[in-house]
């Protein structure tokens, strides 16, 4: 595998999901670099982390994204929290910048464009990423399970989130200094 040109900065999102993973890898808010789901059948945390670890060598990301732990203890919310900790620790070893946002953080960034629901997040994102259209899951009916492609872009609302906190940020940080 080789790692990206020097001078690119990536940012790499990873959003946990009962069946496995989505992530998506930008290089900026308008340049879509890379996006997936993995789903693994057996030894799903170890196999999650093995996956996360080959994505970390393969894109050298400056920024890794997570979304915040769910606190709710469910036992599947409980697994997810374990390997988040996993992840967490794994990142921090590759010594990568880590960012950590909530579900709430993420809906604040796209409730300007109309899009609350998780479905309608992931309409808004293959508007402004294309490459990622022939991937938009059909919209859920009741008595559905969770659409296969749809952690892929809730991990692409995350890398959306992030730079829209940054730039938010860095305006604040323009008008206090003027």
């Amino acid at each position: 595998m080789t790692g990206t040109p020097l001078g690119r900065s990536l940012v790499l999102a990873i959003h946990l999901s009962a069946r496995g993973f989505g992530w998506a890898v930008f290089e900026n808010p308008l340049s879509h670099v890379a996006a997936g789901v993995f789903t693994p059948t057996r030894c799903k945390d170890d196999r999650c982390i093995q996956k996360i670890d080959r994505l970390l060598g393969r894109y050298q990301p400056e920024t890794v994204i997570l979304e915040a732990f769910d606190p709710k203890r469910s036992r599947q919310q409980v697994r997810k929290q374990d390997l988040g900790h996993r992840l967490v620790s794994l990142v921090r070893g590759r010594a990568h910048d880590l960012a950590i946002l909530t579900h709430s953080e993420v809906q604040a960034a796209f409730a300007d464009v109309g899009a609350r629901t998780r479905e309608e997040i992931a309409d808004a994102i293959h508007r402004s990423v294309p490459a990622l259209a022939y991937r938009l899951p059909k919209p859920r009916t009741p008595g559905d399970s969770e659409r296969k492609a749809l952690p892929m872009f809730s991990a692409a609302a995350l890398v959306f989130t992030h730079y829209r906190n940054g730039a938010t940020a860095l305006l604040d940080d323009l008008r206090d200094a003027a």
